[in-house]
C-alpha cells in the first residue's frame, strides 16, 4: 500500500496522517483476543502500571503469530519504505494499554529524543505506526498530538523516571505551552482497525483513563536500515538489535490466519 499524493502532503505539513478502517474486522477481532491473552501472562516483556494494571507488552511479535503478521503487514511497511526511500527494520514493537479506570498518563514527549538518548539512534528516520485495537474516544485517554510540532526538530528533553512506571524523556510545560499556542492539539479518534502514522519528532502524550472503556493500541516502530541504533542501553525486547529489513507480507495474510484460527476454534467447540 502506497500513500497518496495528498497523504504525503498532509504528513509533511502536519506530521501525521490517520487512516480509519485500515484493518478489517476479522483481523481486529483476532488481535483483540490475542492481546487479552498476552496481557494475562507474566513475562519480563510485559510492564505494568504502579497499580498493577497492564501498561505495555513489548516484542509480542516475537512469540505471537498474529502480531508477527502485523509487524510485516504491507499496509504498514510500504508507506515507510516510500517515505524513507529505503528498506526498514523493526526498532520496537509493543501494545500500549489504557486499562479502564486505572490507565496512567503518557507525559508530553517526542519519540526520537528517547530513541537517540537511550538507544543511540542517529537520526529521526524512524516512525511510530499506531493500530487501534479498541475504539479510541475523546474520553478514554486518546493519543494527543501537536500538529506541525515535528518542524521544530528534536527539542530539549528531561529524563522522567518517577511519574509513571515507564522512564521517558519528556518536555517541560513551557515548551508544550508554546507549541500548543502555535498549533493547537488534535486527538485522532476512531473505531478498531484505524491506523495513525506520525513523525518521530511529533510532540504527543495522553491523559489517564478514568472511564469504564479500556483502549489498547499496537505500536510498530520502523526505522530506515541506514539509521540502525549504535549504542543501545535498554533490553533487546525494547530496542531490537536485528537490523534485517522487514519482508512485506500480503495484506491478506492476517485475515487468512484469523479465518484459520476461527475454524480451529469452531472445530474444537464441536468436540
Amino acid at each position: 500500500m502506497k500513500l497518496s499524493g495528498q497523504q504525503l502532503k498532509d504528513f509533511d505539513e502536519l506530521g501525521y496522517i490517520f487512516m480509519p478502517d485500515c484493518f478489517p474486522p476479522e483481523a481486529v477481532a483476532l488481535l483483540q483476543r490475542e492481546a487479552a491473552v498476552i496481557f494475562s501472562e507474566q513475562r519480563e516483556e510485559i510492564w505494568r502500571e504502579k497499580s498493577g494494571a497492564p501498561r505495555t507488552a513489548f516484542a509480542c511479535h516475537q512469540y505471537n503469530k498474529a502480531f508477527a503478521l502485523v509487524a510485516s503487514d504491507s499496509r504498514l511497511i510500504e508507506p515507510l519504505q516510500q517515505l524513507f526511500g529505503e528498506q526498514v527494520y523493526i526498532h520496537q514493537f509493543k501494545i500500549n494499554a489504557k486499562a479502564a479506570f486505572t490507565g496512567d498518563v503518557w507525559q508530553w514527549h517526542q519519540d526520537f529524543p528517547t530513541w537517540h538518548a537511550d538507544d543511540g539512534m542517529p537520526d529521526a528516520r524512524a516512525m511510530n505506526i499506531a493500530i487501534f485495537l479498541d475504539e479510541v474516544m475523546p474520553i478514554n485517554g486518546p493519543l494527543m498530538v501537536v500538529p506541525r510540532s515535528h518542524k521544530s526538530g528534536a527539542l530539549k528533553s528531561n529524563h522522567d523516571k518517577g511519574t509513571t512506571s515507564y522512564p521517558l524523556w519528556t518536555l517541560d510545560n513551557e515548551t508544550v505551552t508554546r507549541l500548543v499556542a502555535e498549533n493547537g492539539i488534535v486527538a485522532p479518534t476512531g473505531k478498531p482497525g484505524g491506523v495513525l502514522m506520525f513523525h518521530a519528532n511529533m510532540v504527543h502524550g495522553s491523559s489517564g483513563n478514568i472511564t469504564p472503556y479500556p483502549r489498547r493500541i499496537v505500536y510498530l516502530t520502523l526505522s530506515a536500515v541506514s539509521n540502525a541504533i549504535k549504542n543501545p542501553t535498554r533490553p533487546e525486547f525494547i530496542a531490537h538489535r536485528d537490523f534485517t529489513p522487514v519482508r512485506s507480507e500480503n495484506i491478506d495474510a492476517l485475515v487468512d490466519y484469523a479465518r484459520a484460527q476461527n475454524a480451529l476454534a469452531a472445530a474444537a467447540a464441536l468436540v
